[in-house]
């Protein structure tokens, strides 16, 4: 079937098994569940060099109940393409007989930065697979050094808040906008805590005959500085800021909004101030200076300009 009832996914094979060593609070094991259950066919994983990796494949144990690939930092997105060449042409000859689906997991220094060219490539050639991002905005695994995903104003070990600068200097890159730009089949933003959205993307996206990306928010409580147990009410308040909408784009054109963000593009529910944000975490705690105001409301406008945007390609 090319769309599971919410009441099937009791019945789907757990693909991802428990005693992974991920941090406590860390998303990136819901995240990877909740796309899992986008399809009941047979799943071949790809997964990046990050914080996944190292912590669901330590040798000699593994967490994984599916096929599965290491690769390094940069080249996620070209072994799961060539896996999926070889299938389709051994599935052409008929040797293959399966339908089987294809998932590359990467962090988003292995997509914005150092995955950023294999990613686009395999987009350009129309390879059949779903490429998902966990958005933690830096270099987790080697120590929370900014990547071009982490927010302005964030302070990380490579973009320090002191008394000249506070925190990163620049917005983040809008990695799914820039993927939408493709025109590829499907593209999506999603997050962990709207639970039933994340998964109706990923049986959109294992359905779409195509190159599809979802771009999935990743608070991390290591580096986000946060407790671990609030990581779920962090993932909702991105997405009532705005910081963080959720949407989908169908061939680069079609844009909708889903879940709060379309709640609030209604009216029906609150969009909650930049500050909100701010004070949620230990990394922009510098932020709550007076003498950064003039950074808090360049983030502000630029959440505001970004879902205005938003809404006008959404024809809301």
């Amino acid at each position: 079937m090319s769309s599971l009832a919410l009441k099937d996914l009791s019945k789907l094979p757990d693909r991802l098994a428990s005693g992974h060593r991920l941090c406590a609070g860390c998303p990136e094991s819901i995240i990877a569940r909740q796309i899992l259950l986008g399809t009941e066919k047979e799943v071949v994983v790809a997964c990046a060099t990050g914080c996944f990796e190292v912590s669901t494949t330590i040798f000699p144990y593994t967490s994984w109940n599916t096929p599965y690939i290491h690769t390094a930092f940069g080249n996620g997105a070209a072994t799961c393409a060539g896996v999926e060449a070889a299938y389709t042409s051994l599935k052409r000859q008929g040797k293959i007989k399966e339908d089987i689906r294809f998932v590359t997991f990467a962090g988003d220094g292995g997509t914005y930065d150092i995955g950023l060219q294999a990613l686009s490539g395999a987009a350009e050639r129309g390879h059949n697979m779903l490429y998902v991002c966990f958005n933690n905005e830096a270099y987790m695994n080697t120590g929370i050094q900014r990547s071009s995903a982490t927010g302005k104003g964030a302070s990380t070990t490579t973009s320090w808040a002191g008394s000249v600068v506070p925190g990163k200097k620049e917005f983040p890159k809008d990695m799914t906008m820039i993927m939408a730009a493709h025109g590829i089949p499907f593209v999506a933003q999603a997050a962990p805590h709207a639970w039933k959205d994340m998964v109706q993307k990923a049986q959109k996206a294992f359905e779409a005959g195509g190159p599809a990306f979802i771009n999935a928010i990743t608070p991390c409580p290591r580096g986000w500085r946060f407790a671990s147990d609030e990581t779920i009410a962090i993932s909702k308040l991105a997405v009532e800021t705005c910081v963080w909408p959720l949407f989908e784009v169908r061939d680069g054109t079609d844009y909708t909004l889903s879940a709060e963000s379309q709640r609030i593009a209604d009216g029906k529910a609150e969009k909650k101030p930049i500050t909100a944000w701010i004070d949620s975490q230990g990394r922009f705690s510098h932020l709550k200076e007076e003498k950064w105001a003039e950074v808090v409301e360049s983030m502000q406008a630029e959440v505001d300009r970004k879902w205005n945007a938003l809404l006008k390609l959404c024809k809301l």
